[in-house]
């Protein structure tokens, strides 16, 4: 009977051995999840699945290691009839199907009294009831995830879009975990949906280049961490202005279409063309007010005239063009004329000697005759001289008609002035001495031509041919001057 009874233990040894050998627990032995994040821990389990019928209910737990499995309830089980712990509710969850030995668990809303170790146990029928040796080590650490802004598609202003702010290891629908949003282009926005990690924004161009930041709060120990990132809003062109530079320095910005600018002839003129969008707008300049052809585009934002002329009065626009959209601005060019006194001309006629002049300029100049040391303007006639004169926009005639002899030394001048100057030219300058002969009365027999070469050429810019001129039909018609009886 002895030998039995010590060969009984041996044999129970080796069945217990063998048994155990068929439970076995494949789980992580150390698992680190962040208060407040969600964390998977994969399991597979097996067991001697003869040893029990196969109509018994299959149970699976999950305990904390330090609790007496029989007085404690579990943090996890797929056993409906057992109360789970009360702190573990909604937090724990078992994921998969035990009889495919799928023991995996998912902790969510992590905190830091849930880290500890936890143990395993399957429970089949009267036979399987076992508690693994294998042991999960959970160990909770500080939140310093840092959120992440998710943008669907490219911001464009006018057009809805979606923002969402995550963060990695969060589980959908976090209870501990709190969202909040503050930026510049949410003061429009209501509380209620900056506290949402989902984010509806409307974006305006002057959100552009601004900042948007995503906070989120761990409510167990209040620790916050945030993102922040710089909104990219595309936009059409707007807010499109023209930087005027003139000759002496001066710079006008202009924001009003269709302005009128009015510059002196001569002068220099620099037009720069602004606009704001997002992407960067195509600035263009066309002169004239249709649509213009490709040819006439400049294709810059700026224009030069490094001389105004009378050709460059008209409307210049500007163009600025993105793929969202276009925008112009105009302004229309007026030139100031610099006042221009035309060349005169004189003719010998039979009353006497008969000058016009004419003169232009922006502002209408007005027209006077110099003879000798009297000035004569408007429209005035007397025994000597008769003088006629108009004006028609722009322009001013004048003519002059003098009767009787001409005196030695006597000059003709043509004056004209407006409020941007005034202009002289000689018409006709005779020399010193007494022209006494009737040689003038007769000199469009002979010398009329000469005369009237000698006039333009005077005007031409050799006066003293005309001068000289003069005394040389003088001496040769008259004999020259005569003297006094006394000489």
């Amino acid at each position: 009977m002895l030998p039995l009874l010590l060969l009984l233990p041996l044999l129970w040894g080796g069945s217990l051995q063998k048994e155990y050998l068929w439970y076995k627990l494949q789980v992580p032995e150390l698992v680190t999840v962040q208060e407040g994040l969600c964390v998977l821990v994969p399991c597979k389990f097996s067991y001697p699945q003869d040893m029990s019928p196969s109509t018994d209910p299959l149970y699976i737990y999950w305990y904390y290691a330090s609790d007496n499995i029989y007085r404690r309830s579990p943090v996890a089980t797929n056993h409906q009839g057992q109360v789970v712990k009360t702190e573990t509710q909604g937090q724990f969850h078992l994921l998969g199907d035990p009889k495919t030995n799928n023991c995996s668990l998912s902790i969510r809303d992590a905190r830091k009294s849930d880290a500890g170790t936890y143990m395993f146990r399957v429970e089949r029928g009267q036979n399987i009831q076992h508690t693994y040796k294998e042991k999960l080590n959970l160990q909770v650490t500080d939140l310093t995830e840092k959120p992440n802004i998710h943008i669907l598609e490219p911001l464009e202003s006018g057009r809805p879009t979606n923002l969402t702010c995550s963060l990695p290891g969060s589980c959908e629908g976090a209870r501990l975990l709190t969202f909040s949003w503050t930026g510049d282009a949410l003061n429009m926005l209501g509380p209620s949906t900056l506290q949402s990690s989902v984010l509806t924004l409307i974006p305006r161009p002057q959100d552009h280049g601004t900042y948007l930041t995503c906070q989120v709060n761990y409510q167990e120990s209040q620790v916050t961490t945030k993102i922040t990132i710089l909104l990219n809003v595309t936009y059409a062109p707007e807010n499109l202005a023209i930087n005027i530079f003139f000759q002496n320095g001066i710079v006008l910005k202009v924001m009003e279409n269709t302005i009128s600018l009015t510059i002196l002839e001569g002068q220099s003129l620099r037009l720069v063309c602004l606009a704001d969008s997002n992407p960067p707008a195509e600035l263009s300049w066309f002169q004239g007010s249709q649509a213009p052809s490709p040819s006439s585009i400049f294709t810059t934002g700026e224009l030069e005239l490094p001389q105004v002329r009378i050709g460059n009065e008209g409307q210049f626009t500007c163009r600025a063009q993105n793929p969202l959209g276009s925008q112009r601005i105009s302004l229309r060019l007026s030139v100031l004329y610099t006042l221009q006194l035309l060349r005169p001309s004189c003719s010998w006629e039979a009353e006497g000697l008969h000058c016009s002049c004419s003169a232009r300029s922006q502002q209408a100049p007005s027209l006077r005759w110099r003879v000798g040391d009297g000035l004569v303007e408007g429209n005035s006639s007397n025994a000597s001289a008769t003088v006629t004169s108009s004006s028609a926009g722009p322009w001013a005639n004048s003519s002059l008609s003098l009767r009787g002899g001409l005196i030695p030394g006597l000059g003709i001048h043509c004056e004209a002035q407006n409020d941007h100057g005034n202009q002289s030219v000689t018409v006709l300058l005779l020399p010193e001495g007494r022209l006494s002969c009737p040689c003038f009365t007769k000199v469009k027999e002979g010398f009329g031509p000469l005369i009237l070469i000698l006039i333009r050429g005077a005007l031409m810019g050799a006066g003293f041919l005309l001068t000289y001129g003069l005394t040389w039909i003088y001496y040769t018609r008259c004999g020259g001057p005569q003297r006094s009886r006394s000489e």
